[in-house]
């Protein structure tokens, strides 16, 4: 019913920039947050960056400073930038959206299927 889909992973060095994208499509009457999860090998999945749905952001906070996350909410899309990349920010990274399904009264969880992210140093 919902999918969420991811773009813009990469192969960058250190000190190098990337944006991902990702879209939300399917039966979708609303979005509340939106935002970015990440895993690198061995470890556990931890959340990067997430934006309301009123514009409100929170960073982990390795990133703070370096990356920037926003949404397009006319086009169900939110975005990280990432500048000043590090090779500890080698991860999968995850789009997540908590959405209202047309139809069903319930928020859920939708995550996109990933996209690798690689810092060479």
């Amino acid at each position: 019913q919902v999918q969420l889909v991811e773009s813009g992973g990469g192969l960058v060095q250190a000190g190098g920039s990337l944006r991902l994208s990702c879209a939300a499509s399917g039966r979708i009457s609303s979005i509340n947050a939106m935002g970015w999860y990440r895993q690198a090998p061995g470890l556990q999945r931890e959340l990067v960056a997430v934006v309301t749905s009123g514009g409100s952001t929170n960073y982990e906070d390795s990133v703070k400073g370096r990356f920037t996350i926003s949404r397009d909410n006319a086009k169900n899309m939110v975005y990280l930038q990432m500048n000043n990349l590090k090779p500890e920010d080698t991860a999968v990274y995850y789009c997540y959206a908590v959405i209202k399904v047309i139809g069903i009264l319930t928020l859920r969880n939708y995550w996109g299927q990933g996209t690798q992210v690689t810092v060479s140093s």
